[in-house]
């Protein structure tokens, strides 16, 4: 992977572990020259996945609608920034500038990017690794609930899989890094279509 995605929080809540787990992905990104791309804002756990980057010497490209320039105060430091007109173009092009998505702890936002990039991934509209970082237990019952899912049928046990997860930035980015995602691999299995 050249580039990866991060979906996280415009809030920060503190957390020292969350803060090093941030520092750790940071780390191991700028060490195997992966460009970071995310939502464009230096605040909460964006401008300090950001900063993190560029501390170390690493490229971070922005993206962020106008409206949320101010909100999120928009990152002046960046390597790139695009600004675009609304949240569908912010996701897709967030999408097609990576190779690889990873979300870290946030909020609404962080979870309504994450399930729309799978959903395209279960939908074959790309085939990038996705990930969750899994820091101090942050998705446990999120991970439970795709588990929930499975059980009462509503998602497939193949497409649960495609969810990457560890507690480790370095492994996590390890088994992306390993994964290799082919057409047959999601919704189309196990499906009738002529």
């Amino acid at each position: 992977m050249q580039s990866i995605c991060v979906f996280c929080g415009a809030n920060f809540n503190g957390d020292p572990v969350l803060r090093e787990a941030v520092e750790q992905l940071a780390e191991v990104m700028v060490s195997q020259n992966i460009t970071l791309i995310f939502g464009g804002g230096r605040v909460g756990v964006m401008g300090i996945m950001a900063d993190a980057v560029l501390q170390r010497g690493g490229k971070a490209i922005g993206v962020i609608p106008g409206f949320l320039m101010d909100k999120e105060v928009g990152h002046t430091g960046l390597t790139e920034m695009h600004v675009v007109e609304n949240m569908h173009q912010r996701k897709q092009l967030m999408n097609d500038l990576c190779d690889g998505i990873i979300m870290l702890p946030g909020g609404f936002g962080t979870l309504e990017e994450f399930f729309e990039v799978l959903t395209w991934l279960q939908l074959g509209l790309h085939h990038h690794p996705v990930g969750v970082l899994n820091v101090n237990g942050f998705y446990d019952n999120l991970l439970k609930q795709m588990d929930v899912m499975v059980e009462q049928r509503f998602l497939k046990q193949v497409n649960r899989e495609l969810v990457i997860t560890s507690a480790d930035a370095i492994e996590l980015v390890s088994l992306m890094q390993h994964i290799k995602i082919e057409p047959d691999d999601v919704w189309f299995r196990d499906r009738n279509l002529s």
